[in-house]
């Protein structure tokens, strides 16, 4: 299946986030060469992640917030991140700082 470089680059940076580790829409985007296009991996994700296999519970919002829209989600969402280490504060916030990946920070 043919894709825009820009899916392509996000599905791929998607693939690579290791586990116990986040990423945010904004920095994919960033990473894929949009900064500007945070809604558009928050796409990606939809349409893509069942097809493509992806780790789509491992992209949160820069606040390090769970965004999806319905409770069932954002629970199963939790509960994926839980089980890999991921920590939430009282808030539902994740440490972006702890928990943060950059290509190349595999650590």
């Amino acid at each position: 299946m043919s894709r825009q470089p820009f899916t392509a680059r996000v599905i791929e940076l998607i693939r690579t986030i290791p586990k116990g580790k986040v990423a945010t829409y904004g920095g994919i985007a960033a990473m894929a060469g949009n900064p500007r296009a945070a809604r558009q991996v928050a796409r990606v994700l939809y349409s893509c992640s069942e097809v493509e296999r992806l780790p789509w519970h491992r992209v949160v919002n820069r606040e390090g917030r769970i965004v999806l829209k319905t409770e069932w989600n954002q629970m199963e969402q939790e509960e994926r991140l839980e089980r890999e280490g991921i920590v939430f504060s009282g808030s539902g916030r994740i440490d972006l700082e702890r928990f943060l990946w950059q290509p190349g920070n595999t650590v």
